[in-house]
């Protein structure tokens, strides 16, 4: 399981703490929300991927992420750059 530090200079963690009971517990709310949010979108897009070839669903939420063939942000945002470099390579040539 990954474990995320993160640091704040002293005026950070004084202005989340204007902001928030708990900065620590803010934090945490804010990742496992954003979290929540990514699982039920990816769950959604798995069962209408599966449902549509005619296959079933089975196991937890978890399961379902953990077993689809997702992408990160990061591959994505990859793969699109290399495809706006090769258009414009294509277009420069041409």
């Amino acid at each position: 399981m990954p474990v995320y530090t993160i640091t704040l200079s002293d005026a950070e963690d004084k202005a989340l703490g204007f902001v928030a009971f708990s900065q620590e517990a803010w934090i945490n709310n804010v990742v496992r929300q954003r979290c929540e949010a990514a699982i039920s979108e990816i769950v959604a897009a798995e069962v209408d991927r599966i449902t549509a070839t005619g296959g079933t669903i089975s196991g937890t939420k978890e399961d379902i992420v953990l077993a689809a063939p997702v992408k990160s942000a990061a591959q994505r945002q990859a793969e699109y750059d290399a495809e706006l470099a090769a258009k414009r390579a294509g277009s420069e040539a041409g």
